[in-house]
């Protein structure tokens, strides 16, 4: 017997970057599970397309157009939510980007773009997010992390700092506010299949690499990174709290 516990019929939800790659499948799996979702990201025409066929299939659905990395956009973001609703269940934050190369060859500009959108916006909306968590009888945010966040995969040191300084966060805060009935995970993924790692994935003999250290032989599509997301919001997961998910093939048993 399937039971309310296992979707997310009535939350309304909020996912930054969600126009594309695991963004995309995470809000398309939200709506196919009942949520209403605010569709966010810097591209206003995907955004406004995205919005328009939800609703000529019937599914209800709001689009700002915000690049979290800038403060006035992130004001602007909710703001809009307050006069759209008032209140949020679901916060995922999903933005983010990688510099691939050796630690030393960074350039101070490059280190800080990384740490500018994959660290402070997350960081930031949290906070902006939490009064309207609190307002529902289910709050949930989830951290869209990384393994290399958990473990040394090559190269790209900034980006496993910010995402493992992500992961903390997700601890702390569940900390803080399991009193006030908010849940707060992380999803870490491995390679999955997006617009991001396209191109890295033609490489064939890099490709071959991966697959050879990922026990399943495969990359993850971005629906299965989205299952996560979407199971750790829904009722089905009420006790779990603190929690970062791998969802990675089982890569985390060999490393890279």
């Amino acid at each position: 017997m399937v039971t309310s516990k296992w979707n997310l019929e009535g939350m309304i939800a909020l996912v930054t970057g969600s126009t594309k790659g695991i963004g995309l499948a995470i809000a398309n799996e939200f709506i196919d599970l009942g949520a209403r979702v605010f569709i966010v990201a810097r591209d206003g025409f995907a955004v406004q397309k995205q919005v328009e066929q939800y609703r000529l299939n019937g599914y209800d659905s709001w689009g700002v157009q915000a690049d979290v990395t800038k403060k006035e956009d992130r004001i602007h973001l909710f703001e809009t939510v307050m006069k759209e609703t008032g209140k949020l269940d679901v916060v995922v934050n999903n933005v983010g980007m990688n510099i691939r190369k050796k630690s030393v060859t960074y350039t101070e500009e490059e280190y800080l773009q990384i740490v500018n959108t994959n660290l402070h916006p997350a960081f930031d909306i949290c906070k902006r997010s939490y009064e309207l968590l609190k307002k529902s009888t289910s709050g949930a945010l989830v951290n869209i992390v990384s393994t290399a966040g958990m473990t040394h995969v090559r190269t790209g040191a900034p980006y496993g700092m910010t995402k493992a300084a992500l992961i903390q966060l997700t601890r702390n805060l569940a900390g803080e506010w399991a009193s006030d009935g908010i849940r707060v995970n992380a999803v870490a993924p491995w390679y999955t299949r997006t617009p991001l790692v396209e191109k890295l994935l033609q490489d064939e003999a890099y490709l071959n690499n991966v697959l050879e250290r990922t026990p399943l032989g495969r990359i993850a599509e971005p629906e299965e990174v989205a299952s996560a997301a979407a199971f750790l919001c829904m009722p089905a997961a009420s006790y779990i709290t603190g929690e970062c998910l791998v969802v990675d093939g089982g890569f985390m048993i060999n490393g890279f």
